[in-house]
Order: structure tokens, then sequence, then C-alpha cells
């Protein structure tokens, strides 16, 4: 995937584009929201939090915000969004299945309580979070199959994945004719990922980079540093580049407003390709995965 344009300054007009394979299209940078409540998710508390640090966000020029049912942000992102009176069109917002929630009426009943808490009419992407392979004797197609028919009514635009290996595509794909737009997976210069990879650009699906900085444990790597150095750029900068160059589509978490306008700062500067290649060659393979293998994971959150 190739962004559509690119722009020099960090603001929503100039943030490049991603084209879908369903003809729309989504921006290539936007504001992750996973644990910006902090501890007091899904109380008053944690949504005036959300709501205060999303606020920022939009204040800092981003119209792309990723959620998902199980961070607990839906209704804090709703209420900046309405804060901000831009029109729900200035958006691209994202939600996520919670894994508890997989079984085809759950799809269709928290679907319609996620559009609730965001307060808005449709969603522009909804991802299934995890497969769960070992979960629902194994069953993630039939969950597959129920998100896809939520698509058609104008309350959903596109729908994906997230954290689906080779062989779950290749299911959900097989069994019913739908490809994800879209596979938000683990991604990083320690963790190329190359296998997912590979199976997303045979079937036009989009790559998410979620983490995109590996909550910062590789800022102080040398071969990062050195390209840094020579741009005059953060490491965290020369990170989110060298995704924007592979063509992921990346949203990086910050409460600090200044982070949040140097993720954004990105567009004016271009790596060489012996710079983008060193760090490229930073990959460990399975060894720099840091989040959980979607083979095993299978968490579901404790009744409440």
């Amino acid at each position: 995937m190739t962004p559509v344009n690119d722009s020099a300054h960090g603001d929503a007009a100039s943030i490049p584009t991603i084209a879908l394979h369903d003809g729309t299209t989504i921006p290539q940078l936007g504001f992750g929201t996973l644990a910006l409540p902090g501890d007091s998710g899904g109380t008053a508390a944690g949504d005036e939090q959300t709501a205060r640090v999303v606020a920022q966000a939009i204040d800092a020029g981003y119209r792309h915000i990723d959620s998902a049912q199980g961070y607990l942000t839906e209704t804090g992102i709703g209420r900046a969004i309405v804060a901000s009176g831009l029109a729900r069109e200035d958006f691209y917002l994202t939600t996520k299945l919670a894994n508890d929630n997989h079984r085809p009426e759950d799809v269709r009943r928290t679907f319609e309580q996620s559009l609730e808490r965001l307060g808005v009419p449709y969603v522009d992407l909804f991802l299934m979070h995890w497969p769960l392979p070992t979960r629902y004797d194994g069953d993630y197609v039939s969950t597959w199959k129920a998100m896809t028919e939520l698509l058609g009514d104008g309350r959903l635009r596109s729908v994906g994945v997230s954290n689906f290996q080779p062989d779950h595509l290749e299911k959900i794909i097989d069994a019913t004719g739908v490809v994800p737009v879209i596979n938000q997976v683990e991604m990083h210069p320690k963790f190329a990922n190359t296998s997912v990879r590979e199976a997303c650009e045979r079937h036009s699906i989009a790559i998410e980079a979620w983490s995109p900085l590996a909550q910062g444990r590789y800022l102080d790597d040398p071969v990062i540093a050195q390209v840094a150095a020579t741009h005059g750029r953060t490491p965290a900068q020369v990170i989110l580049r060298w995704h924007i160059e592979q063509g992921n589509i990346v949203f990086p978490k910050s409460a600090s407003r200044e982070r949040m306008a140097a993720n954004l700062a990105v567009f004016d500067f271009d790596l060489t390709p012996s710079q983008r290649e060193a760090i490229t060659a930073l990959d460990l393979g399975e060894e720099g995965r840091n989040g959980p293998n979607p083979d095993t994971f299978d968490w579901i959150p404790a009744p409440s």
C-alpha cells in the first residue's frame, strides 16, 4: 500500500491517506487510545480523562482515532468529538469487537452499543480484535460473517481484522469470500512480522501497525539514534517515518501535547534507502515480538 498523497506539515489536511480495496480511504497516521483512561476505564472519571486527552489530540490535528470496545474509551472519544464542534465526516473512527463478544448475536448487539457510546451514526472501520483460535470451538468464521453483515445499512463503512495470522486470513476469506480491508498487527523495526505482511500483500489488505514505537523499547537503539541525529529528529519520529515509508498505517498514543505534535511532524523529511534498509535489518523475527502470539492468545475478560 502506498500513500495517496504526502505533504510536509503535520496537520489533518496534509496527513497522507491510504486507499483500501473497498474504495474507501484511511488517514495513514492517527491517534491511539489504548489505556488512555488508565485504571479508571469504564467510569465517569475514565471517560473524562479520555475526553480531555482526545480533545488535545483533535486540537493538535488528529482526525483518525483508533478505539476498541475493550479499551473503554468510546464514550470519552464521543464526548471529545462533540466538544470539538467539527462534523462527524471530519473524523475517521475505528473500533474493535471485544473478545467476549464473538458470538454472532453479540457482534450485532455490541456494535450498536459502540455506536451509542461514540454518539455517532456510523463507524468507519470495525475490526475483530483477536481471532481467538482456541476459543469458541475455533469458530471465528461465524464472527467474521456476522461482522460483514453489518455492512450496507450505512452504519459501517469498512470491516477488517486485527492480530490475524496468514492461516486465519485464509480461513475467513475462503469461507466467506469477503477480504478484510485492514489487518491491525504488531509491527515495528524489531518485529517485521514478515509472513503476515506477505499474506496481506497477496490479498491487498492494508496493514495497521499497533504499538508502532514498541512502547518505546527501542528508542535508544544505536542505528535508530544515528539516523535521528543525521536528520535532527527524535528516534520516535524516525521510527514513525520508517512506518510511513513502508506503507503502514500508524496511530501512536501519547497524553503529552508536545509528543502528540511531534508524532505528527514526520512528513517533512525522508529516510535514505540505506537508512531504511538499516532500520529494516533490525528485525529479530519472532524473538522481537512484544505482545501475545495470536495463535495462542485466548484472554477473555471476567464477567463484570
